[in-house]
């Protein structure tokens, strides 16, 4: 079986839901993984945040024109009465849902159902489309198996057990669709897996039924190797390992959801990239024997870095000094993505700043603290093995002529990352192109 996960963009009209046929192929065994339409969850999260804030009468405008914009994709949609009918009372449950949810005290519980309508209203949009075309499916509520635990993580083995009892029910159906993106929590509310979560999603699903394949459909051919908004001449990679993923996802290559990674690399699951605007193009082939020895793979970017600088004579020779330190960004659940460290000061970056200022507070016992904002995090994928020779060093000639505030080396065989400020980021991923491939 197959898992084919498409976002956003690829149900993002009338026409590209139809054209979803072109590529699903409904006598293949497969459950399709879908997004929510393309702006949906962007509305969801304004709405949620006007009524959290208690602007109800704001909340009601936005409900209206985005229930609007589904009028007309339904209207585009169908082209029967009937199929048009049961779009519209479709779309009339849902909204009336959200609409209902500004009545009564909103809190973070009724957030999380707010966001999960996308997901609910296009695979019920799509399942009606192929109703209406006589293309049998079935639904597979992601709410019925998708489960996370206290700390937010998903249980895979609930995953599988529910999700091949409800597969059992009907072994002579060959098309399946879920949503992406949307869960339940340890406590049996609705909840979802963040942003991007739908790639996770169908991931979650290939390891938990053990798949041959997971692809997820975007609307470019592959992972490149660099960013193809910025750089020109970039071409798609097609075959990466599982860890050069992981990196180039972690660092910025906004193609793939970082965590989604994981599932298929434990698992064993091959994941394919494809264009759902070019379906012939081959992608990139990620697995655990896509890695290739001797060469530079890609370049990504993380924007919107935090880097903290910590200087204290205290520290050395002082065992236990970095423990502590970790163990205040442990406190707050904030996730470091670099570090460097010298005799007498440590140095690290953050993407997530909620609690920057009490880290800062805490940090500052140990010693003198500064920090730099607007910084980006540039990561070199490709073999820095022990026994590869010269490629760290064409890295940094390349971006000999910038000021560079990190650089991170040897901590893994497969990236050399670097800190500079963001607005250095475009010369950066060019001079780096032009010197790597």
């Amino acid at each position: 079986m197959k898992i084919l996960k498409f976002g956003g963009t690829s149900v993002g009209s009338a026409e590209r839901i139809k054209g979803l046929l072109d590529i699903v192929n409904p006598a293949e065994r497969q459950i399709v993984v879908l997004s929510a339409v393309a702006g949906t969850t962007n509305a969801l999260v304004e709405i949620a945040k006007a009524l959290l804030n208690g602007k109800k009468d704001e909340a009601k405008q936005l409900i209206s024109e985005h229930k609007d914009k589904y009028e007309n994709l339904i209207k585009e949609l169908f082209s029967t009465e009937n199929g048009y009918k049961n779009g519209k009372e479709l779309i009339d449950y849902h909204f009336n849902l959200i609409s209902s949810l500004s009545n009564d005290l909103f809190t973070p519980v009724e957030d999380k159902i707010i966001l999960a309508q996308g997901e609910l209203m296009s695979t019920n949009l799509w399942h009606l489309y192929l109703q209406e075309k006589g293309v049998k499916s079935v639904l597979l509520p992601a709410l019925d198996f998708m489960k996370i635990d206290e700390d937010n993580e998903p249980i895979v083995p609930f995953i599988k057990e529910k999700l091949e009892a409800i597969l059992e029910e009907t072994p002579e159906n060959t098309l399946f669709i879920t949503q992406g993106f949307i869960c339940r929590n340890s406590f049996g509310e609705i909840d979802n897996l963040r942003r991007g979560g739908s790639d996770y999603t169908a991931s979650l699903i290939g390891a938990a039924i053990q798949a041959d394949e997971v692809q997820i459909w975007t609307d470019i051919d592959g992972m490149h190797n660099n960013d193809p908004r910025i750089v020109k001449n970039t071409t798609p990679i097609a075959n990466l390992s599982f860890d050069e993923a992981a990196e180039l996802a972690y660092f910025g290559a906004k193609i793939l959801h970082p965590q989604s990674v994981f599932p298929a690399q434990k698992y064993n699951v091959p994941v394919r990239l494809l264009n759902t605007m070019d379906p012939k193009a081959y992608g990139t082939l990620i697995s655990k024997d896509g890695g290739q020895k001797g060469f530079i793979r890609a370049v990504a970017a993380k924007d919107e870095i935090t880097a903290i600088h910590i200087h204290s004579s205290r520290m050395l020779l002082a065992y236990g000094f970095l423990r502590k330190i970790f163990e205040i960004f442990e406190r707050y659940k904030t996730p470091i993505d670099m570090i460097t460290t010298s005799e007498v000061a440590v140095s690290l970056s953050i993407d997530d700043t909620k609690n920057l200022g009490d880290i800062i507070r805490e940090v500052e016992d140990f010693g003198r603290v500064s920090v730099d904002r607007n910084q980006t995090i540039i990561c070199v994928v490709g073999d820095f093995g022990a026994n590869t020779h010269g490629y760290a060093a064409r890295v940094l000639d390349a971006v000999k002529h910038l000021p560079l505030r990190m650089v991170s080396y040897g901590g893994s065989d497969y990236n050399v990352s670097i800190l500079l400020d963001s607005e250095h980021k475009v010369e950066a991923l060019r001079s780096l192109h032009n010197r790597l491939f």
